[in-house]
Protein backbone atom coordinates (compact mmCIF):
# COMPACT_ATOMS: atom_id res chain seq x y z
CA UNK A 1 0.00 0.00 0.00
CA UNK A 2 1.15 3.57 -0.61
CA UNK A 3 2.65 5.47 2.38
CA UNK A 4 0.67 8.71 3.11
CA UNK A 5 1.28 11.93 2.51
CA UNK A 6 0.46 12.72 6.01
CA UNK A 7 0.38 10.06 8.64
CA UNK A 8 -0.91 11.05 12.08
CA UNK A 9 -0.92 8.88 15.14
CA UNK A 10 -2.49 10.11 18.57
CA UNK A 11 -1.41 13.60 17.66
CA UNK A 12 -2.33 15.59 21.30
CA UNK A 13 -1.51 19.54 21.37
CA UNK A 14 -1.64 21.12 25.32
CA UNK A 15 -1.61 25.22 25.78
CA UNK A 16 -0.73 26.29 29.41
CA UNK A 17 -3.51 28.88 30.22
CA UNK A 18 -1.76 30.31 33.23
CA UNK A 19 -1.96 27.59 36.13
CA UNK A 20 -4.60 25.62 33.67
CA UNK A 21 -3.32 22.89 30.71
CA UNK A 22 -6.19 23.31 27.46
CA UNK A 23 -5.81 20.86 25.64
CA UNK A 24 -6.45 21.75 21.47
CA UNK A 25 -5.98 18.14 20.38
CA UNK A 26 -6.72 15.01 22.37
CA UNK A 27 -5.80 12.75 20.22
CA UNK A 28 -5.99 12.86 16.33
CA UNK A 29 -5.48 9.73 14.11
CA UNK A 30 -5.34 10.61 10.49
CA UNK A 31 -4.19 9.18 7.04
CA UNK A 32 -3.96 11.88 3.63
CA UNK A 33 -2.62 10.50 0.41
CA UNK A 34 -1.02 12.27 -2.09
CA UNK A 35 -3.76 13.72 -4.33
CA UNK A 36 -6.88 14.04 -1.68
CA UNK A 37 -8.77 17.11 -1.73
CA UNK A 38 -9.99 17.12 2.30
CA UNK A 39 -11.60 19.82 3.75
CA UNK A 40 -11.30 20.38 7.56
CA UNK A 41 -14.33 21.37 9.28
CA UNK A 42 -15.19 22.64 12.87
CA UNK A 43 -16.36 25.18 15.26
CA UNK A 44 -14.09 27.74 16.73
CA UNK A 45 -12.24 26.15 19.48
CA UNK A 46 -12.74 22.68 17.96
CA UNK A 47 -9.44 21.76 17.33
CA UNK A 48 -9.52 22.42 13.39
CA UNK A 49 -6.98 25.34 13.58
CA UNK A 50 -4.48 23.47 15.55
CA UNK A 51 -4.73 20.72 13.79
CA UNK A 52 -4.00 22.92 10.41
CA UNK A 53 -0.65 24.15 12.06
CA UNK A 54 0.50 20.77 13.17
CA UNK A 55 0.26 19.66 9.47
CA UNK A 56 1.36 22.62 7.87
CA UNK A 57 4.60 22.67 10.05
CA UNK A 58 3.97 25.71 11.88
CA UNK A 59 3.66 23.76 15.28
CA UNK A 60 4.59 20.73 16.98
CA UNK A 61 2.52 18.15 18.45
CA UNK A 62 3.00 17.88 22.03
CA UNK A 63 2.45 13.60 22.04
CA UNK A 64 1.95 11.16 19.53
CA UNK A 65 3.41 11.77 15.94
CA UNK A 66 3.08 13.38 12.59
CA UNK A 67 4.71 12.29 9.34
CA UNK A 68 4.97 14.33 6.08
CA UNK A 69 6.13 12.64 2.86
CA UNK A 70 7.65 10.01 5.40
CA UNK A 71 9.39 12.21 7.85
CA UNK A 72 8.61 12.55 11.28
CA UNK A 73 7.86 16.32 12.22
CA UNK A 74 8.83 16.07 15.63
CA UNK A 75 12.49 15.16 15.32
CA UNK A 76 12.67 17.99 12.67
CA UNK A 77 14.67 21.30 13.93
CA UNK A 78 13.14 24.76 13.70
CA UNK A 79 15.19 25.40 10.61
CA UNK A 80 14.16 21.99 9.19
CA UNK A 81 11.15 22.87 9.94
CA UNK A 82 10.86 26.31 7.96
CA UNK A 83 12.86 24.26 5.14
CA UNK A 84 10.31 22.10 4.93
CA UNK A 85 7.27 25.11 4.81
CA UNK A 86 8.92 26.45 1.93
CA UNK A 87 9.97 23.90 -0.04
CA UNK A 88 7.13 21.50 0.45
CA UNK A 89 3.69 22.71 1.25
CA UNK A 90 2.07 26.21 -0.30
CA UNK A 91 0.18 28.38 1.64
CA UNK A 92 -2.96 30.41 1.10
CA UNK A 93 -4.60 32.51 3.40
CA UNK A 94 -8.00 34.23 4.30
CA UNK A 95 -6.26 37.83 3.70
CA UNK A 96 -4.10 36.84 1.08
CA UNK A 97 -1.14 38.29 3.10
CA UNK A 98 0.82 40.27 -0.12
CA UNK A 99 2.96 42.85 0.23
CA UNK A 100 1.03 46.29 -0.83
CA UNK A 101 3.74 47.88 -2.43
CA UNK A 102 4.70 44.95 -4.51
CA UNK A 103 3.83 44.08 -7.78
CA UNK A 104 1.93 40.42 -8.29
CA UNK A 105 5.49 39.37 -9.72
CA UNK A 106 7.36 40.09 -7.06
CA UNK A 107 5.07 38.85 -4.77
CA UNK A 108 5.19 35.76 -6.28
CA UNK A 109 8.37 35.15 -6.14
CA UNK A 110 9.26 36.15 -2.35
CA UNK A 111 9.56 32.14 -1.64
CA UNK A 112 12.42 31.60 -3.95
CA UNK A 113 14.20 33.96 -1.73
CA UNK A 114 14.98 30.93 0.59
CA UNK A 115 14.87 28.30 -2.47
CA UNK A 116 17.72 26.56 -4.37
CA UNK A 117 16.40 27.74 -8.03
CA UNK A 118 18.51 30.35 -9.52
CA UNK A 119 18.00 33.57 -9.32
CA UNK A 120 18.00 33.81 -12.93
CA UNK A 121 14.78 31.51 -13.12
CA UNK A 122 12.55 33.37 -10.86
CA UNK A 123 10.82 35.71 -13.27
CA UNK A 124 10.31 33.02 -15.78
CA UNK A 125 9.21 30.47 -13.06
CA UNK A 126 6.78 33.25 -11.25
CA UNK A 127 5.15 34.76 -14.71
CA UNK A 128 3.84 30.95 -15.37
CA UNK A 129 2.24 30.85 -11.92
CA UNK A 130 0.57 33.89 -12.67
CA UNK A 131 -0.48 32.71 -16.46
CA UNK A 132 -1.39 29.62 -15.16
CA UNK A 133 -4.02 31.30 -12.72
CA UNK A 134 -5.20 33.76 -15.57
CA UNK A 135 -3.25 36.91 -13.99
CA UNK A 136 -0.80 36.99 -17.29
CA UNK A 137 -1.82 40.44 -17.73
CA UNK A 138 -1.04 42.12 -14.09
CA UNK A 139 1.65 40.78 -13.53
CA UNK A 140 3.03 44.51 -12.85
CA UNK A 141 -0.26 45.68 -10.67
CA UNK A 142 0.37 46.21 -7.15
CA UNK A 143 -2.47 44.49 -4.78
CA UNK A 144 -4.59 47.76 -4.41
CA UNK A 145 -5.01 47.73 -8.15
CA UNK A 146 -6.30 44.31 -8.27
CA UNK A 147 -9.78 42.35 -7.10
CA UNK A 148 -10.20 40.40 -4.06
CA UNK A 149 -10.36 37.02 -6.31
CA UNK A 150 -7.37 38.39 -8.16
CA UNK A 151 -5.14 39.27 -4.93
CA UNK A 152 -6.30 35.72 -4.04
CA UNK A 153 -5.42 34.04 -6.72
CA UNK A 154 -1.60 35.72 -6.83
CA UNK A 155 -1.47 34.12 -3.30
CA UNK A 156 -2.32 30.76 -5.23
CA UNK A 157 0.42 31.67 -7.73
CA UNK A 158 2.88 32.57 -4.68
CA UNK A 159 1.93 29.27 -3.20
CA UNK A 160 2.68 27.01 -5.78
CA UNK A 161 6.15 28.72 -6.83
CA UNK A 162 8.01 25.71 -5.50
CA UNK A 163 6.19 23.21 -6.54
CA UNK A 164 4.89 21.78 -3.33
CA UNK A 165 3.53 18.37 -2.69
CA UNK A 166 0.53 20.10 -0.81
CA UNK A 167 -1.38 22.90 -0.78
CA UNK A 168 -2.75 24.69 2.65
CA UNK A 169 -5.56 26.56 2.40
CA UNK A 170 -7.13 28.50 5.56
CA UNK A 171 -10.53 29.89 4.91
CA UNK A 172 -9.09 31.33 1.18
CA UNK A 173 -12.92 32.28 0.18
CA UNK A 174 -13.49 34.06 3.50
CA UNK A 175 -13.06 37.38 2.67
CA UNK A 176 -14.20 37.18 -1.38
CA UNK A 177 -17.99 37.47 -2.13
CA UNK A 178 -19.92 34.70 -3.35
CA UNK A 179 -19.10 34.47 -7.03
CA UNK A 180 -15.33 34.90 -6.50
CA UNK A 181 -15.04 32.38 -3.80
CA UNK A 182 -16.78 29.90 -6.50
CA UNK A 183 -14.18 31.20 -8.92
CA UNK A 184 -11.20 30.61 -6.02
CA UNK A 185 -12.22 26.60 -5.28
CA UNK A 186 -12.70 26.09 -8.77
CA UNK A 187 -9.08 26.83 -9.27
CA UNK A 188 -8.70 24.43 -6.45
CA UNK A 189 -10.38 21.61 -8.23
CA UNK A 190 -8.24 21.97 -11.31
CA UNK A 191 -4.92 22.14 -8.91
CA UNK A 192 -6.65 18.72 -7.24
CA UNK A 193 -7.20 16.76 -10.78
CA UNK A 194 -4.05 17.81 -11.96
CA UNK A 195 -2.59 16.00 -8.67
CA UNK A 196 -1.98 18.54 -6.36
CA UNK A 197 -2.95 17.43 -2.58
CA UNK A 198 -5.54 19.96 -1.29
CA UNK A 199 -5.98 20.21 2.38
CA UNK A 200 -8.97 23.60 3.13
CA UNK A 201 -9.98 24.46 6.32
CA UNK A 202 -12.81 25.84 6.33
CA UNK A 203 -16.62 26.78 8.58
CA UNK A 204 -18.45 27.05 5.87
CA UNK A 205 -20.07 23.39 4.69
CA UNK A 206 -20.84 25.14 1.24
CA UNK A 207 -16.98 25.34 0.27
CA UNK A 208 -16.57 22.18 2.01
CA UNK A 209 -18.78 20.66 -0.56
CA UNK A 210 -15.89 21.01 -2.85
CA UNK A 211 -13.83 18.73 -1.49
CA UNK A 212 -13.62 15.11 -1.96
CA UNK A 213 -13.65 14.29 1.88
CA UNK A 214 -14.69 16.19 5.05
CA UNK A 215 -13.01 15.96 8.33
CA UNK A 216 -15.18 17.35 11.39
CA UNK A 217 -13.47 18.26 14.76
CA UNK A 218 -15.67 18.87 18.21
CA UNK A 219 -13.24 19.55 21.27
CA UNK A 220 -10.45 18.81 19.94
CA UNK A 221 -10.93 15.25 18.61
CA UNK A 222 -11.80 14.31 15.05
CA UNK A 223 -15.44 12.82 15.61
CA UNK A 224 -16.21 12.82 11.55
CA UNK A 225 -14.22 11.66 8.36
CA UNK A 226 -16.87 11.39 5.33
CA UNK A 227 -15.96 10.91 1.57
CA UNK A 228 -17.72 13.36 -0.50
CA UNK A 229 -18.75 11.13 -3.14
CA UNK A 230 -20.90 14.13 -5.06
CA UNK A 231 -18.21 16.71 -4.54
CA UNK A 232 -19.72 20.08 -6.37
CA UNK A 233 -18.05 20.99 -9.54
CA UNK A 234 -17.77 24.17 -10.76
CA UNK A 235 -17.41 23.48 -14.48
CA UNK A 236 -18.97 26.69 -16.16
CA UNK A 237 -15.86 28.71 -15.67
CA UNK A 238 -13.20 29.16 -18.01
CA UNK A 239 -10.35 28.49 -16.27
CA UNK A 240 -6.42 27.89 -18.17
CA UNK A 241 -5.81 24.64 -19.31
CA UNK A 242 -2.29 24.67 -18.94
CA UNK A 243 -0.95 22.13 -15.99
CA UNK A 244 -0.04 24.71 -13.14
CA UNK A 245 3.47 23.81 -11.98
Amino acid sequence: MTQPLLKVRQAKKVYAMGDEQVWALKGVDLDIQQGEFVAIMGSSGSGKSTMMNLLGCLDIASEGSIAFAGQELSSLTKNELASVRNQRIGFVFQQFNLLPRTSALDNVTLPLLYSNVPESDWASRAKQCLENVGLGSRMDHHPGQLSGGQQQRVAIARALINDPLMILADEPTGALDTQTGLEVMALFQQLNQQGKTIILVTHEPDIAQFAKRKLTFRDGELISDERNNNAVSYTHLTLPTKRIV
